[in-house]
């Protein structure tokens, strides 16, 4: 392989004991390094869970109409995987395989119906762990309006999923208040967060799911760089936790 380095005087010999000549190639090396890590497009895995029982139609309609914006805040910077988790009925809770598509996410999301049903938050969180044993998962997003199960084994879990890194954030429709409790102990146990939402504020929703999908292909540095209002609010709420 030709030296491609300042040519040398065919009259002198080269000085091979100056650390200078290799100083240039690293240089070289580290410039295109960055370079191509600028390119590459970071991507990431997140778990979108909905409680599909019969209260949360309403909820479940606008989950539909707005889960574009996860994929849309991604963009060309990187690529956002999907994975859809529901539960309705009696003991009935399934996920999808991951997508990576607006198109294919809602399709999946409007063939299902809400039932009556209790809460199943713990086999979401459950859920949650062991998918991220078969690969990395870098978000768990939940919505609902109610907590029916035991707070505690709630708590355990949200703490297991925080010593994973798999912060898990919360949007609560309604101000009932045992699930705002429990709500924000599992974002604060996950290093999450928790937000409120009702359907007059569907943009904020958006915005903020939005940021979440943004956190989940690039961290917090990539919410830096964006530097929306929404992802501002999120790294508030993020280092808060993480303190």
């Amino acid at each position: 392989m030709k030296d491609k380095r300042a040519p040398v005087d065919a009259g002198r010999r080269a000085d091979v004991s100056t650390p200078r000549s290799d100083v240039g190639v690293v240089e070289a090396f580290v410039r295109q390094a960055r370079a191509l890590a600028q390119a590459r497009k970071e991507s990431g895995r997140l778990i979108l869970a909905l409680d599909a029982t019969m209260s949360r139609q309403p909820t479940w309609d606008l989950a539909c109409e707005i889960q574009a914006e996860m994929f849309d805040a991604v963009g060309r910077t990187g690529r956002l995987d999907v994975q859809l988790v529901y539960y309705r009925g009696f003991g009935e809770c399934a996920a999808s395989r991951f997508v990576s598509d607006t198109a294919a996410l809602k399709r999946l999301m409007t063939r299902i119906e809400c039932r009556g049903g209790r809460t199943q938050i713990g086999k979401v969180l459950s859920h949650g762990l062991k998918e991220n044993a078969r690969g990395r998962v870098n978000a768990l997003v939940f919505i609902g309006d109610a907590v029916e199960e035991s707070v505690d084994e709630l708590a355990q879990r949200a703490g297991e999923l925080g010593l994973k890194g798999i912060p898990v954030f919360l949007f609560q429709e309604g101000r009932d208040p045992a699930a705002t409790r429990a709500f924000r102990e599992i974002a604060r146990l996950s290093h999450g967060a928790w937000f409120r939402f009702d359907r007059a504020s569907a943009g904020t929703l958006a915005k903020l799911l939005g940021a979440v999908a943004v956190y989940a292909t690039g961290g917090l540095p990539a919410l830096e760089a964006r530097g929306r209002a929404e992802d501002h609010l999120m790294i508030e709420h993020l280092s808060g936790r993480k303190r």
